[in-house]
């Protein structure tokens, strides 16, 4: 009854989560207890009788008698690598110590000592802790982001550096990679400044492009697109015999191939089999065109009316004769470049008889024609646009002939390299050239700046709207600043081009004219003047150009779109406007874009315009 009691009466507390589920599943910490206890006085009563015996062996190995003493030369020796060991064992443990230290604390000082003294253990999830950035106090979990300099964030500031890394790596990802800066590189010297997305119709284009094994055909593309994707197609080496169907159409008028360098002789048949009414025909690097395909073209009459063949070295003149005699009669343009061994002065005269309708003419790197070429050109009076780059010298007096005859009609004229040529001819074209639009005069020596002064002074001529007088100057080296007789373009010249052509002019190309004078160039470009229709400008290796002109430059050519200067070693520092590519000049600026326009006042005013 007394014990009965006793039980009854015993106090109990409230018991946990944990010993109602032990009780639960018949789980005594008693007996967990007593069973910890009986496994550790079994593994101390082993580890006992193991130490006996390693006892017992070690008595009866110390019993056995030595057979030999060491003697006092070999404990000697024996200490001595002991000590040496050592040496190296501390010295491999120092040195480690002095990089740690050397990374850890640059100052020299012992990194791991001052580690130790006054570094502060992180918190543990649990634990309460200041935040680094906004020392707000907040509970520390496995997750709390380490800041720079040891401490731990909140999760708000947590949470701020991980969207601050991710805009960090997208902006990285996002960086134009080598491959489309190079591209944009290339752009700009094409005078293409990219402001804005690709249209759709360049991203369409450039699809069929880099899937171009996968097209099938183009349908019915309007001709603009057709030679766009030939020129992409050229450019990136992957027009073939297979591709080449691609262009082919049995209603085809106008072929233009930029490219026709891994194309045989039976693929330019096939261009007129497939399309047999091709009236404009441009085929650039053929030099598989031969005799077999202007056979073609004669028996089948083809009514080829414009011709652009480049590099077609393996046509004979006894065909080009043929050719000029039964087909010339159709021919308005005929554009030839790079003939090495065909087409000579006997050729030429076949043209002059058999092509009275020809508007356009372009010979250029012809080697054979010569004097007899341009003394027969008198016979084309239906010219307009006429373009000769011959190797072999012809004479002024033959220029000026030629002049008289045709130049009346011409609205082109080109002459590159006609090292005779002075100013009685540019007084030729003055007298008998009224009507041109474009005038080319290269690499030429011997006409005088008086000479330029006195044909674009009172010209009848219109206003131009393409020049290119490129390397117009004195090669006499002992006199690099001009000669006393003033060979080439200089300061007057330059200046009455501007006055006759400035309202008119879009493009303007004057490089290594090097003789044109400061006084000239801030004449020109005063940033006063307006020249409305200029948009490409070459001014390379004028050496007189500064960074002051090219900045009046800007300031009177509101359509500018390109401006090459190679070799303009003044010119630094360029403000370059929206819309501009600045070619040649490597340590030009970026181009300014502002919202909603730009300053161009304060731009001249930063690069010194006041100081011309």
């Amino acid at each position: 009854m007394s014990g009965r009691r006793t039980a009854n009466n015993r106090i109990r507390g409230p018991q946990s989560a944990l010993t109602d589920f032990l009780a639960s599943n018949n789980i005594s910490a008693a007996q967990i207890s007593a069973d910890y206890e009986r496994r550790r006085r079994d593994a101390q009563q082993a580890a006992e009788q193991e130490a006996a015996a390693n006892g017992a062996v070690v008595g009866e190995e110390e019993q056995e008698p030595q057979e030999r003493e060491e003697t006092a030369l070999e404990k000697k020796k024996r200490k001595r690598a002991e000590e040496e060991t050592l040496a190296k064992i501390k010295q491999g443990k120092n040195s480690k110590k002095q990089k740690k230290g050397k990374k850890a604390n640059p100052d020299g000082e012992d990194g791991d000592d001052a580690f130790g003294m006054y570094s502060k253990s992180k918190p543990l999830p649990g634990q309460l802790e200041n935040c680094e950035k906004c020392e707000k106090r907040f509970t520390v979990t496995a997750y709390s982001k380490t800041g720079p300099d040891g401490g731990l964030f909140c999760v708000k500031c947590s949470k701020e550096q991980t969207d601050q890394k991710k805009k960090d790596d997208k902006a990285k990802k996002q960086a134009a990679p080598r491959g489309k800066q190079r591209q944009k590189q290339s752009n700009l010297l094409d005078g293409i400044v990219g402001d804005g997305p690709v249209s759709l119709q360049d991203l369409c284009i450039k699809t069929i492009a880099d899937n171009v094994h996968d097209v099938e055909e183009f349908g019915d593309l309007p001709p603009k697109l057709t030679k766009r994707l030939a020129e992409i197609f050229s450019k990136r080496r992957v027009l073939l015999p297979r591709t080449l169907d691609l262009f082919l159409r049995p209603n085809l008028e106008t072929l233009d191939i930029t490219d026709c360098g891994k194309l045989e002789v039976e693929d330019y048949i096939k261009m007129f089999s497939f399309a047999p009414h091709i009236k404009t025909l441009n085929l650039q690097q053929a030099g598989q065109f031969k005799d077999e395909v202007m056979d073609y073209i004669i028996e089948r009459d083809i009514p080829i009316q414009h011709m652009k063949l480049y590099a077609a070295n393996l046509i004979l003149n006894d065909k080009w004769i043929e050719f000029f005699t039964k087909c010339g009669h159709r021919l308005e343009s005929l554009q030839l470049k790079w003939l090495n061994c065909s087409l000579d002065d006997e050729a030429f005269s076949y043209l002059v008889k058999g092509c009275p309708n020809l508007k356009r003419l372009k010979l250029k790197q012809c080697w054979q024609l010569g004097e007899s070429a341009v003394a027969a050109m008198h016979g084309l009076r239906n010219l307009e646009h006429l373009s000769l780059h011959f190797k072999e010298s012809v004479s002024a007096e033959n220029l000026v002939t030629m002049i008289e005859a045709i130049g009346p009609n011409l609205r082109t004229l080109s002459l590159e390299e006609f090292y005779n040529a002075d100013d009685s001819v540019l007084g030729a074209i003055h007298t008998h050239c009224s009507r041109l639009e474009k005038f080319r005069f290269t690499e030429n020596d011997a006409c005088t700046d008086a000479g330029y002064t006195n044909l674009l002074t009172d010209w009848v001529n219109p206003p131009l709207a393409f020049v290119d007088f490129s390397s117009n100057r004195s090669v006499d080296y002992e006199h690099p600043d001009g000669t006393e007789d003033h060979i080439g373009l200089a300061a007057s010249g330059f200046e009455s081009l501007m006055a006759h052509s400035g309202s008119n002019l879009n493009t303007l190309l004057v490089a290594s004219c090097r003789h044109i004078e400061r006084e000239g160039l801030v004449h020109v470009w005063d940033g006063k003047k307006t020249y409305p229709c200029l948009k490409t400008a070459d001014v390379s290796f004028v050496k007189n150009m500064d960074t002051p002109i090219v900045a009046g430059l800007f300031k009177c050519c509101p359509l500018l779109t390109k401006l090459t200067a190679f070799g303009c070693f003044s010119v630094s520092d360029v403000m370059v406007p929206k819309g501009v590519a600045l070619i040649g000049v490597p340590n030009a600026q970026d181009s300014i874009i502002q919202e909603g326009g730009y300053d161009l006042d304060s731009i001249i005013a930063s690069m010194g315009l006041g100081a011309m």
